[in-house]
């Protein structure tokens, strides 16, 4: 049975962007340690690269947890073949002459672009897109800093 509607956003986020529906959270949502996964020794050198360089980043901001490792690896896939496509476009252009005379796109055009697609579908649910991410509000929670209110509160 397929659902219908939007997908519901992960309790964590709707915390990050303080729970703008004021919708009562689900406290029974499991809550995977946020630590960031090993990387997976599969993965092409590209995105192994591209994991190095967010992982630690995105475990710091309480995104990316153990559990997460394959759908971030996903995106570090994605990441790496889209990059891949690029570089050949740069290299090469988008259209060729074929043998017969007429000029054709390359399939690395629609390559990139599907792997664009997919690589922001994962950016929208990790929070790492201008929009995605100017809906989360940043705690000070893990990074030394004080919040006064929180002090008093806590008495």
């Amino acid at each position: 049975m397929a659902t219908r509607g939007r997908k519901p956003t992960p309790t964590a986020i709707k915390e990050l962007e303080g729970n703008p529906g004021k919708r009562k959270l689900n406290e029974n949502e499991p809550k995977p340690k946020k630590k960031a996964p090993s990387c997976p020794k599969w993965l092409e050198p590209e995105a192994k690269k591209e994991w190095r360089r967010l992982s630690k980043q995105m475990e710091q901001i309480g995104i990316l947890t153990e559990v997460d490792m394959a759908s971030f690896a996903g995106y570090c896939q994605a990441y790496a073949r889209w990059k891949e496509a690029e570089e050949f476009i740069t290299q090469h252009g988008t259209i060729v002459k074929t043998p017969s005379g007429y000029w054709q796109t390359v399939p690395q055009v629609s390559i990139a672009q599907t792997y664009l697609k997919i690589m922001n579908r994962f950016c929208e649910q990790f929070g790492l897109t201008p929009a995605s991410r100017s809906r989360i509000v940043a705690t000070t929670e893990g990074t030394g800093a004080k919040d006064e209110m929180e002090d008093i509160l806590n008495g």
